[in-house]
């Protein structure tokens, strides 16, 4: 198509079988747009496209991302907030009509409307590092280790020292947004489960005040689950979070080992059960 849509913070350029987002710069650019900087999203990787009425005299055209299609999506699993949204793009009211014309055009173009088995979308490259409360956390492409910090990690964390976890021993990521209380990155092991309290878990580092901001850490998960070898389609499988039974079954194991105090037990049991509802 050759043409162009600019908007808030944003512009959109679209080919025959992509659409390059290039976001803006500046203080009231959402910070994780401009750490991506820009972005080529094939239309196979798009299922769909909306476009909606916005505040004060907008409109706001969305690209609906494929399941499994976009590795910044599915580490995001629905955190991210609407106004950070890279697949959303607001323009003034006047272009309603021009951005209805553009979408409508795209529907013709748009691969099929369902899970893909694949990413399409690429991710930020390694070598990357990521500062978290608790520690430094490194991807060099092939492992991501954590260095621990000595004022922020738990004992448990500095008695066992470092970590390295290949890419061959991880099953996926798990990122919770530092936007509401708390936030971590989890690995996932293939043949280990960690410790349901990311404070202790070996394979987690914890978010804090300055540590580990969406803009900074969204993008590192991305990356690593990117790089995760024979992956399954994410879409066909339980999203760790939503593991509610595994998590508690784990939480009594724990608790029966003699490893959880009963205020602890008690106030994990409640946590995990309001993730869960």
């Amino acid at each position: 198509m050759g043409d162009v849509l600019a908007g808030n913070h944003a512009v959109w350029e679209f080919d025959s079988d992509s659409v390059l987002i290039r976001f803006a710069r500046g203080i009231r650019a959402p910070r994780l747009w401009q750490a991506l900087g820009s972005r080529r999203v094939p239309l196979e990787a798009v299922s769909g496209l909306t476009v909606t009425a916005g505040k004060r005299n907008t409109v706001v055209l969305r690209a609906l991302p494929r399941p499994g299609a976009d590795p910044l999506m599915e580490a995001a699993d629905g955190q991210v907030r609407e106004s950070c949204d890279p697949y959303r793009l607001v323009l003034p009211a006047d272009r309603a009509a021009h951005a209805e014309a553009f979408a409508d055009a795209l529907r013709a173009r748009l691969g099929p409307d369902e899970p893909s088995g694949e990413f399409l979308v690429g991710a930020a490259q390694p070598p990357l590092q990521l500062k978290a409360y608790d520690a430094r956390v490194g991807f060099d492409g092939s492992a991501v280790t954590f260095q621990w910090s000595r004022t922020g990690a738990t004992g448990t964390k500095w008695k066992a020292g470092d970590q390295r976890y290949p890419l061959a021993a991880l099953s996926g990521v798990e990122w919770v947004s530092p936007s509401g209380s708390g936030g971590h990155l989890r690995l996932l092991l293939r043949d280990a489960v960690g410790d349901p309290r990311p404070d202790h878990d070996l394979a987690a580092a914890v978010f804090g005040v300055g540590c580990g901001a969406v803009h900074e850490s969204l993008p590192f998960a991305a990356a690593v689950l990117a790089a995760l070898p024979g992956r399954t389609p994410v879409a066909s499988v339980p999203r760790a979070r939503s593991g509610g039974d595994d998590r508690l079954r784990h939480l009594s194991e724990l608790y029966g080992a003699g490893l959880l105090t009963d205020a602890e037990y008690a106030a994990l049991r409640e946590r995990f059960a309001a993730e869960c509802r």
